[in-house]
């Protein structure tokens, strides 16, 4: 691939993936590198990140993640897989050292990877060959390839993205059901004011049954999960700032009460809102 084919990398800004990162700010054992995505990969991707770590040895380093609505794949030293998205609280432990090299898909592009729904592929992941075949395996070796020198190296994440590129291509353009939920996820997270299933389907035009089953078979989820994510996914960004209360948190978020936002943010995530601030917040 010539140099100027490959996706242009921009840093994301710290507020728009943070706030989905449950990431203890004690914890520097891995650098997370996010690239935002523009070009003509663009409606098939939403970003790349490319974690590098080194965990002391008898030591382990656990990621929390309250998951995107969308599909992720990826490439590590160790496995290449195909993630449907989890609808509760996304862990990984790291250990050792080592790098992934992983790609965020637009809601849309998840049922193109895997071929058809995605819904059977909630809360689970396959190897990459299940869903891509040999395209599967190029991809594989070729990222391996592009990140066998220095994992940190912007040159190393440049080839490794072409790679993603190169396969991810062949599944343009987008379908017209992918663009209509493109535009419910993004309607969702633009809007916080919309906090009822009843207000997405006015906005869409779509009725109700129309809207669950596109969002089943697009995201296999539900579009109840999309509203109560989104604002589980901003209580923590707020919390973490640690500059007000859980019970205006709660109001500003469109719960009926504080012990609301509790009871549904205990659990997902296993901890109260204070809890929570108190281990992940700003120091």
């Amino acid at each position: 691939m010539e140099p100027d084919t490959a996706p242009s990398p921009v840093p994301v800004r710290r507020d728009a993936v943070e706030r989905a990162h449950l990431r203890d700010p004690r914890d520097a054992t891995a650098v997370v590198h996010r690239y935002e995505v523009t070009g003509p990969l663009a409606p098939l991707v939403q970003r790349f990140w490319i974690p590098v770590w080194s965990v002391p040895p008898g030591r382990e380093s656990v990621q929390r993640v309250l998951q995107y609505p969308a599909c992720l794949v990826v490439v590590s030293p160790d496995y290449a897989r195909f993630y449907g998205v989890v609808p509760g609280l996304s862990t990984t432990t790291l250990v050792g050292e080592g790098w992934a090299v992983g790609v965020m898909l637009t809601p849309a592009a998840g049922a193109l990877v895997a071929g058809g729904p995605v819904a059977p592929h909630t809360d689970r992941h396959v190897d990459v060959a299940e869903v891509l075949g040999d395209d599967g395996a190029r991809l594989t070796a070729g990222v391996r390839a592009a990140m066998a020198g220095d994992p940190s190296a912007p040159g190393a994440h440049a080839a490794a993205m072409a790679v993603y590129e190169d396969m991810l291509a062949r599944f343009l353009p987008v379908d017209d059901e992918g663009r209509l939920v493109d535009r419910v996820v993004a309607l969702v997270e633009s809007r916080p004011d919309l906090t009822r299933v009843d207000q997405l389907c006015a906005e869409t035009g779509l009725s109700e049954r129309a809207l669950q089953r596109l969002v089943s078979r697009r995201l296999g989820l539900t579009p109840k999960w999309l509203v109560q994510r989104r604002r589980l996914q901003e209580a923590a960004g707020r919390l973490r700032e640690r500059t007000t209360t859980v019970a205006r948190v709660a109001a500003e978020l469109g719960y009926a009460d504080q012990p609301h936002l509790t009871r549904d943010f205990a659990r997902v995530t296993g901890m109260t809102p204070g809890e929570f601030a108190a281990r992940y917040g700003d120091r």
